[in-house]
């Protein structure tokens, strides 16, 4: 797997990096946002300890290759503003899971679209990938619209899927298909 790649990949106002624990307080500055991490599979990072533990995890799982990682860097400001990640490959189909988080002061910016649309050109040009998905809670507008505009399509619904804080959520499926491949 070509981790180094995918921590150098750069578009016109955010690149990727090496996520580190060295950039814990960054990083944790989003994972203990209660409207960040509502939706995004990550448990509420109460501490520094936590975020730390967290980070650790992700590089345990880059290092045995079943994950990509990278903090998203703006360029203006040099700031990590989220976290990239591919996950969830399935050699035999050819394809992997995207998942992406930012920072709330950075929502509606572009960053997302961006960083998703990076990642759907290594997918696709690098990694050689058939398909890629993604999984985002229906109250979840925003993600949705970024996977929108980068043209993935909603492929299915699973009802009441999310139980958080207390009540059900739907999954919204969408998925991306190379613009190359061909059905046989």
């Amino acid at each position: 797997m070509n981790h180094r790649l995918f921590h150098s990949l750069e578009g016109e106002n955010i690149y990727f990096k090496v996520l580190s624990t060295d950039d814990v307080q960054e990083i944790h500055s989003y994972a203990s946002d209660e409207d960040v991490s509502r939706f995004i599979g990550w448990a509420l990072m109460n501490t520094l300890n936590e975020t730390r533990s967290y980070i650790d995890v992700m590089l345990k799982r880059e290092s045995e290759g079943t994950h990509y990682y990278a903090s998203i860097i703006q360029k203006s400001t040099q700031e990590i503003v989220g976290t990239a990640m591919i996950f969830n490959f399935d050699d035999e189909a050819n394809q992997a899971e995207i998942g992406y988080v930012l920072h709330k002061s950075h929502w509606g910016k572009g960053y997302g679209t961006e960083c998703v649309a990076l990642m759907s050109d290594f997918a696709f040009k690098s990694l050689n990938l058939h398909k890629i998905h993604a999984s985002v809670v229906d109250a979840n507008v925003g993600s949705a619209r970024i996977l929108e505009k980068n043209k993935f399509e909603l492929e299915g619904r699973l009802r009441d899927h999310y139980f958080i804080e207390d009540k059900y959520y739907d999954a919204l499926l969408f998925g991306k298909i190379a613009t190359d491949s061909k059905k046989e």
